[in-house]
């Protein structure tokens, strides 16, 4: 805990510059676009102001996140950081299924562009893009939060190098349909990576179980330990997005129950020493009065 409070101001401050930025690249190419006519320009601006909302999302979650653990919520506030990494995949799908609809369009009656201040805004859009990929990605180890934000910033960089490449076509060869199709290209990018990411942040929320972990694998370890009978109201959980948690009744033979804290003691720390489970809670049962019927998994 140490290490994430001494870094968070740092953090804070490189998002905050990079909020800054955003706001005004993204002033900038509404401006541009409207005048220059660019789709492109309008749809990496839209990008652009998504991933500046996503910011302030970001650093607002970073904050409250920090919060200790209080009756209300007993496992404290760092899965909110969850919660707008969905809110900022979410309003990447919109922002991309809008695109599909308006390059669809003008693939359809292709306007004119001004492919010149297409190239100086895809430029200028480039250099801040990449900038705040640098800004957020130095901080993108703080979880799924922060790496929804450097996947953003990431993607603004390549989509600016598309808008610079539209414009460059559009001054050598008056090609208008170039805005449009990279526009669907932008679009599909955008989509296609909301889709493989935003399954992990819905993993997290639903409760699912760690994906890096064999939970057969699991409850096959604490079955061999000597004096365990069986094992029945299994629960795997991510407290958040990388610390898993296990809760679980252990049946304990008759002849063993006398130790019972100790065969306690002996499985959480092989939990913690080799599948990384730090965090469990063990109800110990004799064989004489266990659960009959319980299932493997759930409470039922």
């Amino acid at each position: 805990m140490s290490h994430d409070h001494y870094h968070a101001p740092t953090g804070d401050g490189r998002v905050i510059t990079a909020i800054i930025a955003n706001l005004v690249l993204t002033l900038g190419q509404v401006i541009g676009g409207i005048l220059s006519g660019s789709l492109v320009l309008i749809a990496d601006a839209l990008h652009n102001f998504s991933d500046m909302a996503s910011m302030v999302i970001a650093l607002v979650a970073r904050r409250i996140a920090r919060r200790p653990a209080d009756p209300a919520m007993t496992f404290g506030y760092r899965r909110i950081e969850t919660v707008a990494a969905l809110v900022n995949y979410t309003s990447l799908i919109l922002i991309g299924l809008y695109l599909v609809f308006e390059g669809g369009m003008r693939l359809l009656d292709p306007p004119e562009v001004a492919g010149g201040t297409v190239i100086a805004l895809g430029v200028l859009a480039l250099v801040v893009d990449t900038l705040t990929a640098i800004l957020t990605g130095s901080i993108q180890h703080g979880g799924a939060n922060i790496r929804a934000l450097f996947l953003h910033n990431l993607s603004d960089a390549l989509t600016s190098v598309a808008v610079v490449v539209s414009g460059v076509l559009i001054v050598l060869y008056d090609w208008r349909l170039i805005d449009p199709l990279i526009t669907l290209l932008i679009a599909a990018y955008i989509l296609w990576l909301s889709a493989t990411e935003v399954g992990g942040v819905i993993r997290v929320l639903m409760l699912g179980s760690p994906p890096e972990i064999d939970t057969e694998e699991v409850l096959d370890c604490i079955r061999g330990f000597d004096g365990v009978e069986a094992i029945h109201h299994a629960h795997f959980w991510l407290m958040e997005e990388s610390s898993a948690a296990l809760d679980t009744h252990v049946v304990v033979a008759n002849w063993a129950w006398p130790e019972q804290q100790a065969l306690k003691d002996r499985i959480r720390k092989e939990l913690g020493s080799r599948f990384g489970i730090h965090h469990s809670t063990l109800e110990l049962e004799p064989s004489s009065e266990q659960h009959e019927g319980a299932s493997l998994y759930g409470q039922g």
